[in-house]
């Protein structure tokens, strides 16, 4: 597995933790030292952290599960969203709808019907309608859209949740809690390490330490896909060749 270095760690600035005054005592096992009145969060624990939720997310992945991408706030969005398309993976980037996963079957009548919508375009539906009500569907689908594209695919709740900053993604996190699905997560000095699974202590503000961290997290999803790819062809193959012996068998 792929791992990073305490210098690409020290580069991206994933060291520099919040204001001493703003800290969460709670940080206290993962933070170096304070400089400037600033918090120095602790580079090594960040590593063994970080190598452990990259195997969490290997595994996720590589049983046939997903994992959903979280992160709101403008300097992540761009970045999450990004790696999680490339991975095929869900996301919620604009805005976190109170109830998307403990609420997930309201969630999904939403989604199907930016699906009905599509389908009227390629039905004909489209075309009997007057212009006004044609634009006043639009402005609802591009509303879905905005807020449920990243999950338009999801036919049953994520296995787990990859979420930058978790003071911000309060309310995700409180949900995943609730249905007991596992959390891994950027967390800064400001912030509760114990409400996720898997705490990744780091700066959750600077867009290099975003994106190095969800970088990481992706490669090793990424090789949990493979993996998973891998045994199957294997399993297939192995599958043909046993068919011919056990013909040969019954023919003896």
């Amino acid at each position: 597995m792929a791992q990073v270095t305490y210098q690409e760690l020290l580069d991206a600035g994933v060291h520099f933790g919040h204001l001493k005054r703003k800290w969460n005592p709670k940080m206290a096992p993962y933070i170096f030292m304070e400089k400037n009145d600033i918090h120095i969060i602790d580079l090594n624990k960040t590593q063994v952290m970080l190598e452990d939720a990259c195997k969490a997310a290997k595994q996720i992945v590589k049983s046939g599960r997903k994992i959903l991408f979280v992160a709101t706030k403008k300097q992540a969005q761009e970045i999450v969203r990004e790696e999680a398309q490339r991975l095929n993976m869900p996301f919620v980037t604009e805005r976190w709808l109170g109830g998307m996963l403990t609420n997930f079957a309201t969630v999904r009548k939403s989604i199907k019907k930016m699906s009905t919508i599509d389908k009227m375009e390629t039905n004909g539906t489209w075309q009997t309608l007057n212009k006004k009500e044609r634009l006043m569907i639009a402005r609802d689908r591009a509303k879905l859209e905005k807020v449920l594209g990243g999950i338009a695919d999801q036919n049953r709740l994520p296995a787990a949740l990859f979420i930058v900053d978790i003071k911000n993604e309060h309310i995700a996190v409180a949900e995943a809690l609730r249905l007991n699905i596992p959390t891994i997560a950027m967390v800064d000095t400001n912030s509760d390490p114990t409400q996720v699974d898997f705490a990744i202590p780091s700066n959750d503000d600077a867009t290099k330490s975003i994106a190095l961290i969800t970088k990481m997290i992706g490669k090793a999803i990424e090789e949990g896909l493979e993996e998973r790819k891998r045994e199957k062809v294997e399993s297939a193959e192995g599958e043909a060749q046993e068919a011919p012996a056990e013909e040969a068998a019954d023919k003896d």
